[in-house]
């Protein structure tokens, strides 16, 4: 009896064992659809974002960078520029360190022939079109276009430069642009948050983030021989990655302000290595009120030679303070002598703002212009004291210089117009005069070709059309040399007789 009812619940084990098997198999085949032909789909649809959901997280207060590049990306644009076959070989030479520490696209390479292209970025200052960038992106270009976010192109002029803040003034014709406001670039603490936006390597309306590493720092890579000793150095220093392309673009804060214009980097390679620097907003908005203005900026002196003070340099002339800069001279005629400062003397303060190196006192001084008067406190023997100085311009004048707007003139059968800016910096020239209808005048016998452009007739430099007549007509007798350029570079001279 045992064995028979062992027997059955071993044949009702296997049927139930069986069961589970088959329908097993059934759920299977259910969950593995099969195609038109009957045969099992090869690639089934899988979704992988089926279980993702959206986060209602909030990154906290001073680390969200959303509103700051919503507010900012619109605003910087792509700068686009042409250079003749000549004038790219001049302006990228591989042994020319101030090209090289600058972001530009292939400076210091073997430049093929035929005309030439570059880029960089700029910042839409108002919505009529004036656009700020950095002279380095525009120097020597031919021609200059800019690249909107929203893809929109415009061809556009020049409107002036500062080669001492390597800053530049672009004008594009359109209306009701998208722009960022000023921020003031004073209230920038270190370790504060940036954002960096621009077109590095072509990769438009890029944003990347860092904080303000240092400020008012000089790295001397303005200085040249063209910019006189007169250059502006008082970076803004971030650690917001930049490369080539970035330069013109704007330096943001957390509400979108522009706070600078990034400008250069410390790199040994071109490529980001750590460090970038931004023209402070404070001095940029004054070149470009002048630029506006006057169409060239209104440079300010004290008129005295400073230097750093260090421990070592404290000790040797007892000087108490290491937070000042060292006054070493004063040149004759200039608002610092007039004030009755001296050789020995300690600036600490211009109007309140404290300065402690050299960088922040030119900083300070190159936001006003000749003529304005400023409050300086200053040590002399240790002692506190403050005068007042006038500041003057190079010519230690207290006038201010507006390009001339002078329209054509005729002369002798010839007409002679004034120069654009965009030339004037393509061609690394202060002014002139650019004649045309040569043919039909008493200058067709010089060789002379309409387009030329006259920069000095003898000893004189002409700056503009009206110059040319008031020279030859001062020259009685002999012989006198016409220097000037052609549109391409081509500098030639012609002699012109009079008697």
């Amino acid at each position: 009896m045992k064995t028979k009812q062992f027997i059955v619940g071993l044949t009702l084990s296997a049927m139930l064992g069986g069961g589970v098997a088959v329908g097993s198999y059934k759920l299977l085949e259910d969950e593995n659809p099969t195609t038109d032909s009957g045969k099992v789909e090869e690639f089934p649809t899988v979704r992988y974002t089926s279980n993702m959901f959206s986060s209602n997280v909030e990154a906290p207060a001073g680390l969200n960078f959303v509103k700051a590049a919503q507010v900012s990306t619109p605003a910087v644009v792509h700068v686009m520029t042409e250079y003749t076959a000549n004038v790219a070989s001049r302006s990228s030479s591989p042994m020319d360190p101030f090209l090289r520490e600058f972001f530009g696209d292939g400076f210091g390479q073997r430049v093929p022939r035929g005309p030439q292209v570059g880029s960089g970025s700029g910042v839409i200052i108002a919505s009529d079109g004036y656009i700020i960038t950095n002279n380095h992106v525009i120097a020597d270009a031919s021609k200059i276009e800019v690249v909107m976010d929203d893809k929109r192109k415009f061809e556009a002029t020049l409107v002036g430069t500062d080669p001492t803040t390597d800053i530049a003034l672009l004008k594009v014709n359109a209306e009701k642009l998208p722009t960022i406001r000023y921020g003031n670039s004073d209230e920038l603490q270190v370790g504060e948050w940036v954002l960096a936006v621009g077109n590095p390597m072509n990769l438009t309306s890029t944003v990347t983030a860092g904080i303000v590493s240092a400020k008012g720092r000089n790295i001397n890579i303005l200085r040249t021989s063209q910019n006189k000793d007169l250059s502006i150095e008082s970076f803004i220093q971030t650690d917001a990655a930049v490369n080539p392309g970035n330069s013109g673009g704007a330096l943001v804060n957390l509400n979108g302000d522009l706070v600078g214009i990034n400008t250069a980097i410390a790199s040994q390679t071109g490529s980001f290595a750590g460090y970038s620097f931004a023209v402070p907003s404070s001095l940029v908005s004054k070149v470009v009120d002048d630029l506006i203005k006057y169409g060239e900026v209104q440079r300010a002196l004290l008129g005295a030679t400073i230097q750093e003070i260090d421990a070592t340099f404290a000790k040797e002339n007892n000087i108490k303070t290491l937070n000042g800069v060292y006054i070493a001279g004063v040149e004759e005629k200039s608002g610092a002598q007039e004030a009755g400062l001296k050789a020995g003397d300690v600036i600490t303060a211009v109007n309140g703002v404290k300065v402690g190196k050299s960088s922040q006192l030119l900083e300070q001084i190159a936001r006003y212009r000749p003529g304005d008067k400023v409050k300086v406190e200053y040590l002399r023997e240790n002692k506190e004291r403050n005068t007042t100085v006038t500041l003057k311009n190079v010519n230690y004048s207290t006038e201010l210089v507006k390009r001339s707007n002078a329209k054509s003139v005729t002369f002798d059968g010839a007409t002679f117009a004034a120069v654009s800016n965009q030339e004037m910096n393509k061609l690394g020239i202060d002014g002139g005069a650019k004649i045309s209808n040569v043919g039909s005048s008493k200058f067709r016998d010089t060789g002379m070709k309409d387009g030329f452009i006259i920069t000095r007739i003898d000893k004189y430099a002409v700056n503009q059309p009206s110059d040319v007549e008031k020279y030859l007509k001062n020259i009685d007798s002999g012989v006198v040399y016409i220097e000037g350029v052609y549109p391409d570079g081509l500098k030639a001279y012609y002699p012109i007789g009079k008697g």
